[in-house]
């Protein structure tokens, strides 16, 4: 910590990490999300947020990273986001590295809504390896 960092600035630039599941509204189409990606995009680039956004054509699956202030500003924004309903946080936590440097926001579209909606089931530790794992499968565009 340099002497013009206090301790409170220095702990908002520690790194933090989400992974929530949500199911899209009722009323809107698959269509809105990329509406939602293309605004998240922009200003998650300005707060230094970096992330992947899994889509299946009901249920979202998002994992997302940055300075620890940031991070729970956007997930305060994303519980009062009427886009979607029933967000559940499945793992949230300190992160030591990022794990995102190519892309501020990827978005996967994923077949079958049975690889994000079974996320909804796990907690901690055990939603992030499966949501890691899972990765790789899909077909991310920036």
């Amino acid at each position: 910590m340099t002497p013009e960092q206090s301790p409170a600035s220095a702990s908002a630039d520690l790194l933090h990490e989400f992974l929530y599941c949500s199911l899209l509204a009722q009323d809107l189409p698959p269509a809105t999300v990329g509406t939602i990606v293309t605004q998240a995009r922009a200003r998650n680039a300005e707060d230094g947020i970096s992330g992947l956004l899994v889509f299946d054509g009901q249920y979202f699956c998002q994992h997302f990273e940055g300075p620890r202030d940031a991070a729970q500003a956007l997930m305060d924004r994303l519980q009062r986001d009427a886009r979607h309903v029933g967000l559940v946080v499945v793992h949230e936590g300190p992160l030591a590295a990022r794990r995102y440097t190519g892309f501020a926001m990827g978005l996967a579209e994923c077949e079958g809504p049975d690889r994000v909606s079974g996320l909804q089931a796990l907690r901690g530790e055990a939603a992030l390896a499966h949501f890691l794992a899972l990765r790789a499968s899909f077909d991310i565009s920036t």
